[in-house]
């Protein structure tokens, strides 16, 4: 009898009585670093709670786009899932402030940028009713088609991916006069194949652990927008867990993304030589090309402002930083935003 009532009262508390299993979908496939992290970190996390806290993970994409992902766990048949920035834009707008087309300059700016403002974007989407743990580079994408793409004018009459929810790059192509697909990304290999697409975006890691790279001929060596991914768990599942069990999943997923963060710009790196490797021919873009690209650009943030898709004050501190930063004043600037 008074198991029972000590069940009752933690269930009358929202406390999982015997544990809880978080259900959490990727498109990372099996093999790759991120699974090999997260199902240790997985090991790690259920053998420290004894059993109570237990990650489930679905790789490959099974469980469909970051918009179906999201669904599910709106209706609990997922409490998680690893999403590209875009996944969960919809719903807290400062995921946009990384992937905005040719913003950022330099891996350098990104770092810069990256320590300043990750902790801000963490609280704004835990606000918005996730948890997550840190944010993993996803490295700079390269259009990447079966034609060479040297300057805006090459990619009219081009059938351009945008990936559903970005409304950053959906934004940018209307500002370059042209006429976007979206399409989640589990449909981007099909849409190659099919002719259906013609150019994507991608990192080069991207574009061989989806295999995007055995249907292109041509990269465009222009980084044109830089990518993050990150692991959100359903805030409300998460809170039902005790504090002891909600500090040791935190420890042990800060940790595994610290691992995945640490390693991409290297992994990206051999990945584009391996691209190169691979026989895809590199198109180089001139410098004058590219300021014509970003003049064209102008006023896309505060577009952005306006409808919403992006979060306004976010965007003015990374503004201010960006430009101490360019101009080398990045430690008074750091001092001040303290």
């Amino acid at each position: 009898m008074k198991v029972r009532a000590f069940t009752l009262l933690l269930l009358l508390l929202g406390l999982p009585a015997w544990g809880a299993t978080f259900k959490v979908a990727t498109i990372a496939p099996e093999g790759s670093f991120w699974m090999q992290e997260m199902r240790a970190g997985a090991a790690e996390i259920k053998q420290r709670t004894s059993g109570r806290v237990v990650l489930k993970l679905y790789g490959g994409g099974v469980q469909g786009s970051d918009k179906k992902v999201l669904r599910k766990i709106r209706i609990g048949q997922l409490q998680g899932g690893a999403f590209t920035a875009t996944g969960l834009a919809d719903l807290y707008p400062g995921l946009n402030l990384y992937g905005m087309p040719l913003f950022f300059h330099s891996p350098d700016e990104v770092d810069f940028i990256r320590s300043k403002m990750d902790p801000l974007v963490r609280d704004g989407l835990y606000d918005a009713g996730y948890v997550s743990f840190g944010f993993a580079e996803g490295g700079f994408a390269y259009l990447m088609s079966n034609d060479p793409i040297r300057n805006i004018d090459e990619l009219r009459g081009r059938k351009v991916w945008v990936p559903e929810g970005d409304q950053a790059s959906f934004l940018a192509m209307q500002k370059f006069g042209l006429s976007p697909t979206v399409l989640p990304i589990t449909d981007v290999l099909t849409g190659l194949q099919t002719r259906l697409l013609d150019v994507v975006a991608t990192s080069p890691v991207g574009a061989l652990v989806l295999q995007w790279h055995t249907k292109v001929k041509y990269v465009t060596n222009v980084p044109v927008a830089y990518l993050v991914g990150f692991l959100a768990l359903d805030r409300n599942q998460f809170d039902r867990l005790s504090a002891e069990d909600q500090a040791i999943v935190r420890e042990v997923l800060e940790k595994n993304y610290r691992n995945i963060d640490a390693g991409a710009r290297e992994d990206d790196a051999k990945a584009l030589q391996a691209l190169r490797q691979s026989g895809l021919e590199f198109v180089d873009v001139g410098d004058a090309e590219v300021k014509r690209w970003r003049a064209q650009l102008s006023g896309l943030d505060q577009q952005m402002v306006k409808d919403g898709s992006i979060d306004e004050e976010l965007l003015k501190q990374t503004i201010a930083l960006l430009e101490a930063y360019r101009l080398g004043d990045a430690a008074a600037t750091l001092q001040s935003a303290d």
